[in-house]
This record gives C-alpha cells, structure tokens and sequence, in this order.
C-alpha cells in the first residue's frame, strides 16, 4: 500500500513578479504529484522568434 500525501493548493497570485517569487523558493513537488506526470507532444512546434496572433 502506498503512502498518500495530501497536496497543497497551488496559490492565486495577483502578479507575475508575485508568482515568480513565490517558485524561487517553494518546490513543486510540495502542489504536484510528478509520479502521475505524462509525457507531453507538441508535434507543430517550431522554433522560432516571432510571436504569432
């Protein structure tokens, strides 16, 4: 049987400066269960350095 964690919520945030301060010093495993991740495709990805509307 496996050991089950309770997960904290993820904040709200009013700014982007807000939000980027709070991960420079919380870990996201402490929100996230990686174990549960699935890998991700972006098949029309391309790079580039124009932004697209």
């Amino acid at each position: 049987m496996s050991k089950q964690t309770v997960k904290q919520a993820i904040p709200k945030f009013k700014t982007e400066a807000q939000e980027r301060a709070y991960w420079e010093t919380h870990d996201s495993s402490d929100h996230l269960d990686w174990t549960k991740a699935k890998k991700a495709t972006l098949p029309k990805l391309r790079p580039g350095t124009e932004i697209r509307q």
